[in-house]
């Protein structure tokens, strides 16, 4: 494959802590791509800004709440459509946490929303389903790392 340009991309898996629940949104008919399908917040990262700044813009815009940052789940690479170099995005997941899911404010992206547990989740998506083993991770991850980490990423943040 020749080497082109290609997109940086960021997700938000929003936890809400208290009951443990992720939230899912199914994004709009009117999308041209995955229209109907679930996710999580997702979005472009623009020219100039990092990944957490995107990350954070992207929640805010999407469900017009401020969200907080906890760990980075993983990173991504794929094409959406074609395998091509200008459907070509890298990208970075991130786990964020929300103070008020009652807040939210689903833009038109979405058609609908649902929180659901880490079991709910296993029941609506398939063993392979990025969205299903992103929230199997992050269930992984939280339940591996010492607070003492995830204090130190809560304070000092991702960016280097």
């Amino acid at each position: 494959m020749s080497i082109g340009r290609f997109f940086a991309m960021v997700g938000a898996l929003v936890w809400y802590p208290p009951d443990g629940t992720y939230l899912v949104l199914q994004r709009s008919a009117d999308k041209d791509f995955a229209s109907g399908a679930w996710e999580c917040i997702t979005g472009r990262v623009d020219q100039g800004e990092g990944f957490t700044e995107a990350v954070l813009r992207e929640v805010h815009e999407e469900l017009g709440v401020k969200a907080h940052i906890d760990f980075i789940v993983g990173t991504a690479h794929f094409y959406r459509g074609e395998a091509r170099p200008e459907n070509e995005i890298v990208g970075v997941q991130f786990c964020c946490s929300i103070q008020d899911p009652q807040a939210i404010r689903i833009s038109a992206e979405h058609a609908a929303h649902r929180w659901i547990t880490a079991n709910e989740a296993s029941q609506l998506f398939t063993p392979q389903h990025w969205l299903g083993k992103a929230i199997r991770r992050a269930e992984s991850i939280r339940a591996l790392s010492p607070q003492e980490l995830l204090d130190y990423y809560s304070v000092e943040g991702f960016e280097i």
